[in-house]
């Protein structure tokens, strides 16, 4: 259980905070409104020499070897700036300790360093597709063996980062004969690979700034050495080796909830109506303690999950109720922050409403809530088959 943080979980926080303050957040709305790409793409770098894309990864190859906590508490941070520099961040995170976790020495040498150095502004996963979203065993992009070759065909969707990504994770069918899931294998593909279109971005409704497209494979060759992992086990790494990123998308979503409070909290103390500060109403003052205390309970959640991982344990079901939790607690408080700034809170003078809008898919991508539950229930039950 972790008690409190140390001084090096400190330090991040605080670098991070004050990164988010000065760098990010000043050009947050203007990069939801399509502006500032380079300004956003100049960050990623900027966060990479932070040691920021690489938090949990030894320095061994470049990383900052901070631990989760750390990752958590700097996503978090993060997020209060800018969720789409967030989101980036934590894929870019994640696929790095992928990597790391699976890959071979060369592997690690070649695509680890350049992420944590920001050779690569990004990395991307290619997982989903139109017809295998919450059910990635469902997959039709499918690679064929040729020679000391791997060739891959298909398309993915919803591909964060895949405008700037330096390398692609893809998971493709080896196997089409064995069941359903078993014939999955894992790859690892440069964005400068032959035969990969990037699709045209996604009109979002939030998290704007952050490029969501799909990635099309046209007979795109890449070599044997390009497998991550072993033939016919992709799946496997998908559902378990993810996990962490749970974790990160529960800290943005914390974060998020947690300045949409703050802005209305703000706001309460300043805002007049029948001769008197809002704040002094009971109607808002419950709202600010409700919220608050369940955004300190999803805090919590997210610490002990990435505690559960940091020690080597097995986080999935703790992942996956911190995830439920901040995020759906996240989603509360901005829908209540907005309502507590009243029609203010709906224009685009303040930043409510693009949190809202942001903070909303926290509760979909990397796993639905209902995915969630799933997985929560199926790992409460295996403890006592």
């Amino acid at each position: 259980m972790l008690i409190g943080l140390n001084e090096d979980h400190i330090m991040v926080q605080d670098t991070a905070r004050k990164f988010a303050v000065d760098q990010l957040a000043p050009i947050a709305a203007d990069l939801d409104q399509g502006a500032c790409k380079n300004a956003f793409l100049s960050n990623l770098k900027s966060m990479a020499d932070l040691g920021f894309m690489g938090l949990n990864v030894s320095s061994d190859y470049g990383g900052a070897e901070c631990g989760v906590i750390a990752f958590s508490l700097a996503i978090t941070e993060v997020a209060r700036g800018c969720a789409a520099s967030a989101v980036t961040m934590s894929v870019t995170n994640m696929v790095a300790e992928l990597i790391q976790a699976i890959g071979t020495e060369e592997q690690k040498r070649e695509h680890v360093t350049n992420i944590c150095s920001g050779e690569y502004l990004a990395a991307s996963f290619c997982l989903s597709e139109s017809g295998a979203g919450s059910d990635p065993a469902g997959m039709k992009t499918k690679a064929i063996q040729h020679g000391d070759h791997w060739i891959l065909n298909g398309s993915k969707m919803w591909i964060s980062s895949a405008e700037y990504a330096g390398v692609f994770v893809v998971w493709a069918v080896t196997d089409p004969d064995r069941p359903k899931g078993k014939g999955i294998t894992c790859f690892l593909v440069r964005a400068d690979a032959p035969g990969i279109t990037i699709g045209k971005p996604e009109r979002k409704m939030g998290q704007r700034g952050s490029s969501t497209a799909s990635v099309s494979f046209d007979d795109c060759r890449v070599p044997e050495s390009a497998m991550l992992g072993r033939v016919n086990e992709g799946y496997r790494i998908a559902t378990t080796e993810l996990a962490g990123g749970r974790i990160g998308i529960a800290s943005l979503a914390l974060g998020l909830g947690g300045a949409a409070m703050d802005v209305a909290r703000s706001y309460s103390l300043e805002r007049k109506q029948f001769g008197q500060a809002i704040s002094r109403f009971q109607g808002i003052q419950w709202m600010l303690a409700d919220h608050y205390t369940e955004l300190e309970a999803a805090r919590l959640l997210v610490l002990n999950a990435a505690y559960q991982k940091e020690e080597g344990r097995p986080f999935a079901k703790e992942a996956s109720m911190a995830k439920l939790y901040a995020s759906e607690a996240a989603n509360r408080a901005c829908y209540s922050a907005l309502q507590i700034m009243g029609g203010v809170g709906y224009t685009e003078e303040l930043p409510l409403e693009r949190y809202a809008r942001d903070v909303r898919v926290t509760s979909i991508y990397e796993g639905t809530s209902e995915i969630q539950r799933m997985i929560i229930a199926r790992e409460l039950l295996r403890e006592v088959a």
